[in-house]
């Protein structure tokens, strides 16, 4: 039965069944975390980014290194890099050095953050 049937049949009205929903809960997310998913969403809000993303993502061993990054976009690396950096602060990617590289993988807690925001349910 959908909210407004039930206010309708509780209240005896069916004009009342347009009015505003009876019993909304008002849960807010608490600021600072709204503040750090608003900073994760903005990271992957950007079409390079979420391409670099959705290509580490499919990595076959699930990691990515800036150079392939750069040869697979047509990007110089100080631009990926920055990319990389913005996601990587944001909890999305995980930063392993080795020797003069660094390898990227998804950061799985903060893709089921973003994940979580979008369908609350899964959480």
């Amino acid at each position: 039965m959908a909210i407004t049937e039930l206010h309708a049949s509780e209240v005896g009205n069916e004009a009342k069944a347009d009015t505003c929903t009876p019993g909304l809960s008002c849960l807010l997310i608490e600021r600072d975390e709204a503040e750090r998913l608003t900073a994760m969403l903005k990271s992957i809000a950007d079409p390079t980014r979420l391409q670099i993303f959705r290509i580490i993502e499919r990595a076959p061993a699930g990691e990515a290194c800036v150079c392939d990054l750069a040869d697979c976009l047509g990007l110089r690396q100080p631009t990926i890099s920055h990319h990389l950096k913005v996601m990587t602060e944001a909890g999305l990617l995980n930063r392993e050095r080795r020797g003069t590289w660094a390898w990227y993988s998804v950061n799985h807690d903060g893709l089921n953050r973003v994940r979580a925001i979008l369908d609350p349910s899964a959480a």
